[in-house]
């Protein structure tokens, strides 16, 4: 998976997944004083099925760690990706 690029496009407020030069799938969010609320999560039709998604979560999460940055992850697949992974639980805004 490591062929897949997250980058954050702070001007659409989206964490994009970049394959084959193209956003295979993006997260909105909405951010104020240091916490990120994750919106919603979107992978392209002709893409699911490829683990997208959860590579977004996972370099979301470590770009997040890595500014300092807290998360609520209001969205399902965000909530439900830390739920599954515990190393990320330490990043919830509470």
């Amino acid at each position: 998976m490591s062929d897949y690029v997250v980058r954050d496009n702070a001007g659409e407020q989206r964490f994009e997944l970049i394959t084959d030069g193209v956003v295979g799938a993006f997260a909105v969010y909405r951010a104020h004083d240091g916490v990120v609320r994750i919106l919603h999560t979107e992978t392209a039709h002709e893409l699911r099925g490829r683990g997208l998604a959860g590579e977004l979560a996972r370099q979301t999460l470590d770009q997040l760690r890595e500014r300092g940055d807290r998360v609520v992850p209001s969205c399902p697949f965000f909530a439900k990706y830390i739920g599954e992974h515990p190393e990320y639980q330490d990043l919830i805004a509470r």
